[in-house]
């Protein structure tokens, strides 16, 4: 499996419209190549540089098994969608675009895809990134990672 963004190379810089610096607006990500068997999907974005420890920017779950992107901007709270969003590090259910301190150094930040074989999970109102994560990862056909950096 393979995951992408036409805004970011793996390992390149996340354009300043995505970040709390710019529009703070989810970037666009694709991807191909998922096991037959694939329910649903799981989008998960973190930061493990923080200073405090991980940091948790988004997680998309319960995305239909025939999707294979996430349009621009997705994230956004106000947004109708077909999957649900959990709670993030930053206290709402949406993207929280890369805010690293100033002065910090750079940030690494991690997109991964995860390929369920569940249609969706046993979550209910307020779950939080973690909640999904773990409830994920026992049920994870796949994953594919997709890593853009930043820094302030």
């Amino acid at each position: 499996m393979r995951l992408s963004s036409t805004a970011f190379e793996d390992g390149a810089e996340i354009p300043r419209r995505y970040t709390c610096d710019g529009e703070d607006i989810s970037p666009p990500l694709n991807w191909s190549g998922a096991p037959a068997e694939t329910q649903s999907f799981v989008l998960l974005c973190d930061d493990p540089d923080a200073p405090a420890g991980n940091w948790r920017h988004w997680a998309v779950y319960d995305i239909p098994p025939n999707e294979t992107e996430l349009r621009e901007g997705v994230g956004l709270a106000s947004a109708r969608h077909d999957f649900r969003q959990a709670i993030n590090d930053f206290g709402y259910p949406a993207y929280g675009g890369p805010c690293p301190p100033r002065g910090h150094g750079l940030h690494h930040y991690r997109f991964n895809l995860l390929a369920l074989s569940v249609p969706g999970l046993s979550l209910g109102p307020g779950a939080t990134f973690s909640d999904v994560e773990k409830e994920a990862r026992k049920h994870a056909l796949a994953e594919s990672r997709l890593v853009g950096v930043y820094r302030r």
